[in-house]
């Protein structure tokens, strides 16, 4: 990490332990999102890192992205910072168009949507399932084959929905013509494609996870030097200590597994294959700390009113959501079987 994005990551901090500590979070249960910190962000400017600045954006690569995600999901921060800048972001400077302002949501065009031209217009009719943030978003961002739908909030109707942590996952029902201005082409030799959105939204939910990992063992440790069992903290018994020591591994394999993964986005990188290892890695961290962590705090790990809930629900939701793990080793399985016995090698031990 250099000095910029420590930097970065700091400033980010410090909003997030003023506006994002257990009350807001339990706050923005079943649908809620955390309004005052997005505005804490968007003045600090980081809404739409990774974006580059002659679309709008704030600028930045995605190893800056992927470092404030990681504190986002240490806070269990309600907001919709990796489908802003991340992909909708993403998608409207990949067409060379300005990036707007406000929290925006993404998502690819199944066969559930079609399109049609009109005059003035593109006709969009259809469902998209499960769309992260919809009801807070400003817009909704559509990558249908080789152009982005851009969708104000009144051109959909929504059914509700979350996931385990409460947070949005709406249905979206869309009838509307959406303006020419508002329907980009992709350029030619475009970075972007469905498993480009795939594995961007795959990494950034790997990001989130080694967050709120870190989050569970820090209080775990916390509750392990507190809590008094026969005359002496519980963080002496040997059993606690190996919990504690298992954890602390799993959490440093998943951030150096998602930074590595972060850094494959550069030039000629293999981020397909980075990605798939870093949530596989991410997700096997989320089953193994949530499991040790509510151990070690015992039946009061599980009740509304504490903070370890909060992370390890977002652990088991962030798991399954752009790909579980099985998902995701199939495509490792494939690449490997694909490179043959002369390219593993150089298939596993390459850095980019």
């Amino acid at each position: 990490m250099n000095e910029t994005i420590a930097a970065l990551v700091a400033t980010v901090r410090d909003a997030c332990a003023e506006r994002s500590g257990t009350g807001a979070v339990t706050a923005c249960a079943d649908g809620g999102w955390n309004a005052g910190l997005w505005a804490a962000l968007e003045q600090i400017g980081i809404t739409t890192v990774a974006v580059p600045e002659e679309q709008g954006g704030s600028g930045g690569d995605i190893t800056a992205a992927v470092a404030v995600l990681e504190v986002l999901g240490e806070y269990s921060a309600g907001v919709p910072l990796a489908e802003t800048a991340l992909l909708a972001g993403w998608l409207i400077a990949t067409c060379g168009a300005a990036v707007p302002s406000g929290p925006m949501t993404a998502a690819i065009a199944g066969p559930g949507l079609r399109t049609r031209r009109e005059d003035g217009g593109l006709s969009v009719r259809g469902t998209i399932a499960r769309v992260p943030w919809a009801r807070h978003a400003h817009r909704l961002t559509v990558l249908d084959n080789d152009q982005v739908i851009v969708l104000e909030r009144g051109g959909f109707t929504l059914t509700r929905g979350t996931n385990l942590a409460g947070e949005p996952r709406d249905d979206l029902h869309v009838d509307a013509v959406v303006p020419a201005s508002q329907v980009h082409g992709l350029p030619a030799g475009s970075p972007v494609s469905v498993q480009a959105f795939r594995s961007r939204a795959a990494l950034a939910r790997a990001g989130l996870m080694a967050g709120a990992a870190r989050r569970a063992l820090e209080l775990s440790v916390a509750y392990a030097g507190e809590r008094e069992q026969f005359g002496r903290p519980i963080g002496r018994f040997q059993a606690v200590q190996q919990h504690l020591a298992a954890m602390a591994g799993e959490v440093l394999l998943a951030k150096v597994a998602v930074e590595s993964a972060a850094l494959a986005f550069a030039p000629r990188g293999d981020a397909d294959l980075a990605v798939a290892a870093a949530k596989v890695v991410a997700g096997e961290t989320a089953g193994v700390v949530a499991s040790l962590a509510h151990q070690i705090h015992g039946a009061i790990g599980f009740t509304e009113e504490h903070a370890l809930r909060h992370s390890t629900t977002r652990l088991w939701a962030w798991r399954d959501e752009s790909g579980n793990e099985d998902a995701w080793s199939e495509i490792l399985g494939r690449r490997a079987v694909s490179a043959g016995t002369g390219g593993l090698w150089p298939l596993l031990t390459r850095t980019r």
